[in-house]
């Protein structure tokens, strides 16, 4: 029981950034949760937290025990759910991860409805542009957007996107219109060097794949930065169509080289449920997936 209050007052301190706040969350003193974190750092024999006057933040070490509390902490809640029935009623923390741009775009909305819609449910993002492991950085769902991997994890398609290269139409006033992928040697490229780090573009239609090398001017490690520069008519860019799916619909940046692009790229929602199903997972996986698959038919 000590080392199950010692995680949950760990957890709390962190998610809350202070002790007095994770305490009042708690209904316990402030010096109580110091106790059980300084117990806890004590059993273990490492610092979990670095505490200056104005804030506090994990160690390294506290960074992993951190997101192991999260996964035991969660483990125990869906057997408690289990073995009592609540899980038949969305409650709880639910924690959604995907890549940055889907994630604000299209997870973000859905996900504010479903908390109007489910008052028992709290959730919390994690948007970043790479492979998150659910299990061990402690998420319930996630977006993956690609081939999926063989493993454990349960996936529900929602859609599919496909790759588009993208230009002003100022930009293609002043520099042409390329009509073949060769033609690309020719214009100014800003490359995301998270979806080409090689450069090499690959375009597919009819089942023909041509590999196009690039030379890209500028290179930039986000894709808002590569689409803001498409944008402004700097040169043209090649991202994910939901990555300007605002913008190919307000006409600011025009799609090209349409034809050699008909190479579909799955959407799923991923989530590692066993026999210990929570309600919460299970109906925000039916609730976004319902609204994805309508969103996702513009492309």
């Amino acid at each position: 029981m000590d080392r199950f209050r010692e995680l949950t007052a760990f957890v709390a301190v962190v998610n809350a950034g202070a002790f007095n706040e994770a305490a009042r969350k708690l209904a316990l003193s402030p010096s109580v949760v110091t106790r059980l974190i300084a117990e806890l750092e004590t059993r273990l024999d490492v610092r979990l937290l670095t505490r200056t006057t104005r804030k506090i933040a994990l160690t390294e070490v506290g960074q992993q025990v951190y997101h192991d509390s999260l996964r035991v902490l969660s483990g125990l809640q869906e057997l408690e759910a289990s073995a009592t029935g609540a899980q038949q009623v969305p409650q709880g923390l639910l924690r959604v991860t995907a890549p940055v741009l889907f994630g604000q775009r299209q997870i973000l909305p859905i996900l504010r409805d479903f908390l109007d819609e489910y008052p028992e449910v709290t959730a919390s993002t994690f948007f970043v542009d790479r492979l998150v492991d659910l299990i061990d950085e402690g998420m319930d769902v996630a977006v993956r957007i690609g081939t999926l991997a063989n493993s454990s994890l349960i996936g529900t398609k929602v859609g599919s996107v496909r790759h588009v290269t993208v230009a002003s139409p100022g930009y293609l006033r002043q520099f042409g219109n390329p009509q073949t992928p060769a033609d690309l040697c020719d214009h100014q490229i800003v490359s995301s060097t998270r979806l080409a780090i090689n450069s090499e573009w690959v375009f597919q239609s009819k089942g023909i794949t041509k590999n196009i090398q690039t030379r890209p001017r500028l290179q930039v490690n986000t894709v808002s930065a590569a689409v803001e520069s498409a944008v402004v008519g700097w040169g043209l860019t090649r991202v994910l169509s939901y990555q300007v799916a605002d913008e190919l619909a307000s006409g600011s940046l025009v799609e090209i080289l349409q034809p050699f692009e008909d190479r579909e790229i799955p959407i799923h929602l991923l989530h590692h449920e066993g026999h210990l199903s929570s309600a919460k997972t299970r109906s925000f996986i039916n609730y976004a997936a319902d609204r994805l698959r309508q969103n996702l038919k513009i492309d």
